[in-house]
């Protein structure tokens, strides 16, 4: 359906251009706001930052099986040294006179000093790959803590940015609502239409005869067309069709 000839005051017609500059203004704050790169580096931190506390809970829980290891080996050397003590002591005592008994008894203690021995080798084993362990968990550490202070800075860096932003933001769009509210309401709506056919681009000066908005310069028959057109007619440009507004240096 052929659109129905719309006219509006020249001077309204110049508002749309204060129109689109303060709107091409803040989709340029949107898109920075979008597009920050403290964004790409907070999802990057964080991700490393996953990463590496996952690795030290794995860690510590290394370290925490170890542990419980040592101990338990620990405990057995404890209870082979006290079970040769017990022995040693009663044969100190001289109150064993039964030879066979005296055998069974010095066979036992010297077995219980072998099984010490290997229980012993077992706890220094543990207790080296505990300390192995225990270095690589702080290192760990190290790194998380460094990976959260670059992200805690960079988020800081992004709060900063955005607060600037959504200032800036705020007072373009109240200076819209101002020139906005001074537009008729129909040629406000054709504008808002072709804003969202148009890539956010709904209005555009006519320029050494030259459409400022596909930056493609007009023929000469849509140029006559235009030089004819009266003064508060609303004319679109044939290639990108949004509407050109006239101005002294349009070159007509």
């Amino acid at each position: 359906m052929k659109e129905k000839p719309l006219n509006a005051a020249p001077a309204d017609q110049l508002r749309l251009l204060d129109l689109q500059a303060l709107d091409s203004r803040l989709d340029r704050l949107a898109h920075r706001r979008r597009t920050l790169p403290e964004h790409e580096e907070i999802d990057r931190l964080g991700s490393r930052l996953t990463t590496l506390r996952d690795l030290v809970v794995a860690a510590e829980t290394e370290d925490s099986d170890a542990a419980r290891e040592q101990t338990k080996a620990e405990q057995d050397v404890d209870q082979v040294r006290t079970r040769a003590e017990r022995d040693q002591q009663r044969l100190d005592s001289g109150h064993i006179s039964n030879p066979k008994e005296l055998e069974n008894l010095q066979h036992e203690i010297v077995s219980l000093g072998k099984r010490q021995a290997d229980l012993e080798e077992v706890v220094l084993e543990v207790m080296e790959r505990r300390e192995e362990i225990q270095g690589r968990l702080a290192g760990l550490v190290e790194e998380r803590d460094a990976a959260q202070a670059e992200r805690d800075a960079a988020a800081g860096r992004r709060d900063a940015a955005i607060a600037e932003i959504d200032q800036d933001s705020a007072g373009d769009a109240k200076q819209r609502d101002v020139v906005a509210a001074a537009i008729p309401a129909d040629l406000l709506k054709l504008y808002e239409k072709i804003r969202e056919q148009a890539h956010g681009v709904a209005a555009a000066a006519l320029y050494q005869r030259r459409c400022e908005g596909c930056r493609l310069e007009l023929g000469i028959t849509d140029l006559n067309a235009i030089r004819a057109a009266a003064a508060d007619a609303i004319v679109r440009c044939d290639n990108c069709r949004r509407i050109l507004v006239r101005t002294a240096e349009s070159g007509l």
